[in-house]
């Protein structure tokens, strides 16, 4: 008897990507709207990728399988 896969999230999957050490990478909140009133320093560190917290990691692990 074949053991049955769990389907991907679609919607975590194209959110988060995983690293080569099985941590999590999201993009940066706050840089859609009002860009014009944060300075050129702010903009270009949200443009930078943040890790997922290890808290909410084990949330969405359960949503995406290896």
């Amino acid at each position: 008897m074949s053991k049955i896969k769990m389907k991907t999230k679609k919607a975590v999957a194209k959110r988060f990507k995983r690293t080569a050490t099985g941590k999590l990478k999201r993009k940066q909140a706050y840089r859609q709207h009002d860009a014009w009133a944060k300075t050129k320093k702010q903009r270009r560190h949200l443009s930078k990728p943040a890790l997922v917290h290890e808290t909410d990691a084990k949330r969405i692990d359960s949503l995406l399988p290896r």
